[in-house]
């Protein structure tokens, strides 16, 4: 636990010491802080299965989008504290209860270490369950160096080629070159999801990216595909998501610059991006089509409310 004094975990580098109680970046001490913990259905289908994923989400981030849909969590420190030891009793009760394929940890940059230390739990207590590592892309390679024991699957989001849109939305803009270095990292130590390679239902290990299709951005969109292309090929697991709803909270946001993000993509946009997708080749991809989870509130499923014992609709 030595990593959360001055702590670097992340590529923003804060240097807080959290061990005293100092607030990093992501906005967390080193007290283990878990919004929720539950079986998931809404993630892939070689990540969901029939039976679920497992999936913790951490409180805090150390990306902070300004518009993410997990706000009340990223942004507004919802959750509970844990011990690692509780977490690994509350995945065991996910095993025997749903039979999951899979433990995830949603956003986990800022809690590696316990990440590490659960596992560490988990193994010892005999389960040998595939670790999913759900990331948003921003990186540091060194972290990545010390999960390569412990991660079974990568599933990084690859959000930005526009350095600017980066700065503006995320206020990162070295994220281009760090999701690409660190994506370069994950598929060097796992290689390709395997799902896709051996043609079975349920992956097991390997990298599956994901990339947010954004409003009035398919450029953006556009050339995150093609870096994706000449970097890795036309067979590099990926998953085009058109699930983009405008939040509560930026909703309140006062900034022109913005104010794009206040809207659904258009199907004229999806389309734009999805030919681009088509036009390069990808044989391993995974879509998702806008008419196929909006409902009649024009809200998804994949909207979450964390102030309820289970956030997304659909969940068991």
């Amino acid at each position: 636990m030595n990593y959360y004094q001055h702590c670097t975990l992340c590529p923003r580098k804060c240097k807080a010491d959290r061990t005293k109680k100092q607030i990093g970046f992501c906005g967390e001490t080193d007290q283990l802080h878990i919004s929720s913990i539950g079986a998931h259905f809404g993630e892939e289908p070689p990540i969901s299965g029939t039976n679920g994923s497992g999936t913790i989400f951490f409180t805090g981030c150390s990306l902070k989008c300004c518009f993410c849909q997990n706000y009340q969590i990223s942004f507004d420190g919802m959750g509970s504290f844990y011990t690692s030891d509780e977490v690994a009793d509350s995945i065991e009760q996910l095993i025997q209860f749903y039979g999951i394929h899979n433990v995830n940890f949603v956003t986990p940059d800022h809690f590696y270490p316990h990440t590490i230390e659960i596992i560490k739990f988990l193994r010892k207590r005999g389960s040998g369950i595939p670790i999913v590592y759900n990331t948003s892309g921003y990186q540091k390679l060194e972290s990545l160096h010390m999960l390569e024991k412990y991660a079974d699957i990568y599933m990084p989001d690859f959000k930005y080629a526009d350095r600017r849109l980066a700065k503006l939305l995320s206020h990162a803009e070295d994220y281009p070159e760090r999701a690409l270095e660190s994506l370069i990292e994950m598929v060097r130590q796992k290689g390709f999801l395997d799902s896709f390679i051996e043609d079975k239902p349920i992956a097991t290990k390997g990298v599956l990216v994901r990339h947010l299709i954004l409003p009035q951005h398919t450029q953006n969109s556009k050339d995150v595909l093609t870096t994706l292309f000449i970097e890795f090929g036309k067979d590099i697991p990926l998953s085009l998501m058109s699930q983009y709803y405008p939040p509560a909270r930026l909703m309140q946001e006062k900034n022109a610059d913005v104010k794009f993000l206040k809207r659904r993509i258009t199907l004229e946009e999806f389309e734009e991006v999805y030919e681009h997708a088509l036009s390069l080749g990808f044989t391993n991809m995974l879509v998702q089509f806008p008419q196929d989870f909006v409902s009649k509130e024009d809200k998804t499923d994949f909207t979450p409310d964390f102030s309820n014992e289970k956030p997304f609709k659909g969940n068991k």
